[in-house]
Parts: C-alpha cells; structure tokens; sequence
C-alpha cells in the first residue's frame, strides 16, 4: 500500500495524516493515530466495544514474529477485505477505530516521564543555585585572600 492509494482509501473518512511507521504507514485523525497500514495489510484501532464486530467479519488481530516468539497486538485488527471495495462502509468502521483509539488515548494516565522532568528540571535548578553559591564563596575567598594579601604587604 503506498500513501496515495491510502488517500484514496479514505476519501469518504475525511482527511488523514499518514506517516511513515515500521514497514508501513500510521494513519491519524484529529491528533490520533487509529489505524497501521503495513506490509502484511491494513489494521484498525479496536477495543471492547469494537472487537466484536473484526471477530464476526473473521478477522485477526495485528501479530509479528519476533525470534523468540509470536507477538499479538490485540489493539489492532486486520480490516476485513470486502472493506477496500466499499469505502463509504469503510469510513464507518474507521470512524469506529479512531473513537476506540480516543477512548484509549483518554484512559491513559499522563506520562510519567513528564512528571520526572519537571522533578529533574527542578534539580538542575537546585544545582545551579548551589553552584552559583560556590562561585559566589569562591570570589569572596579570593577577594579576602587579594586585602589579605595587600594589608601584610603594607605593613611591612
């Protein structure tokens, strides 16, 4: 699949973003991304409410071979497909995926990653006040020991 058959695909959807991802393509809508079109075919966003309808069409979800293993990604699910001949069907079924893929995204708890920079921006803000406090003690150190320095040069 490349990106203008995927344009055309999901004319009747409305306008995508398709970016290069793995050996395929992610497709989002509104900021999220709810569908992957990859080599082995082109998979939905699914969840509870939507995985029902992939099992009665006889579809699978995403999987690939790692060396040790099978990984199945339950998340996305292979497109039934009579689904490239009826895009007006097929924008319904991803209007569905990208309501699950909304649905997942708002159940998702913030990053913690965020949470830890904000910690560490407020070390290196700790550890440049500390080292400005050291630079500080330093000139004062030098500028005692310069009037230290002078006075017994003077007294003698």
């Amino acid at each position: 699949m490349d990106r203008e058959f995927l344009i055309d695909l999901f004319a009747h959807f409305g306008p995508v973003m398709i970016r290069r991802m793995f050996s395929g393509f992610g497709i989002s809508a509104d900021g999220t991304n709810f569908a992957l079109a990859l080599r082995s075919g082109l998979y939905f966003r699914a969840d509870d409410a939507t995985i029902p309808q992939f099992e009665a069409e006889g579809s699978k979800p995403f999987q690939y071979q790692t060396r040790a293993k099978t990984v199945t990604v339950a998340s996305y699910w292979e497109l039934p497909a009579r689904l490239f001949d009826d895009s007006e069907e097929l924008a319904v079924w991803a209007r569905a995926a990208l309501a699950a893929a909304q649905r997942a995204a708002s159940k998702k708890r913030p990053k913690a990653r965020k949470a830890g920079k904000k910690a560490a921006d407020g070390k290196v803000a700790k550890r440049k006040v500390a080292k400005r406090k050291v630079a500080k003690n330093a000139v004062r150190r030098v500028g005692k020991a310069k009037r230290a320095h002078r006075s017994h040069h003077r007294s003698q």
